[in-house]
């Protein structure tokens, strides 16, 4: 028996489409890292990019157990000396771009390297209902059906 290591001709990319609204944001941002890297395939490869492209509409509809809307704090630095900055996980989202959350949840759930930046490129997330994919006819993935855990109501 041989071990089975993907080619570029074996890789089959699929669109999906997440409607984030009432999911829980590591829950979702897990089964997310895990598309875009391709674990969910019986022919996963770690070295290849064969996951399938991701788009995750209504991401500023995405919720959080417990109080960390309020008390999760998101740290960046400036690059000038006392240039350290924070907001948090409730500002963000009612922000200006508040699909970053969800991008940088997703990003830290994959491992650094050229692989994960290239496999990023696939994921395309939007804060309202509205995306420009609907030529790839994209598969709807019903994650609020997947576990009933991973759904909480607006608070």
């Amino acid at each position: 028996m041989k071990t089975f290591s993907a080619t570029p001709a074996d890789i089959d990319k699929k669109w999906i489409i997440i409607d984030a609204e009432g999911v829980v944001l590591g829950r979702l941002a897990s089964i997310v890292a895990m598309r875009l890297r391709g674990k969910h395939k019986a022919s996963f490869t770690p070295s290849m990019d064969m996951g399938d492209n991701v788009i995750v509409i209504n991401a500023d509809k995405v919720q959080m157990t417990g109080k960390k809307r309020t008390d999760k704090i998101h740290y960046w630095h400036t690059g000038h000396p006392g240039g350290i900055k924070q907001r948090t996980a409730g500002q963000i989202l009612e922000g200006k771009f508040p699909e970053r959350l969800l991008t940088k949840a997703v990003q830290r759930m994959l491992p650094g390297g050229p692989l994960s930046r290239q496999q990023m490129t696939n994921l395309r997330v939007y804060a309202g209902a509205e995306h420009p994919h609907e030529a790839q006819n994209p598969e709807v993935l019903d994650v609020k059906a997947m576990n009933p855990k991973n759904t909480r109501s607006q608070s």
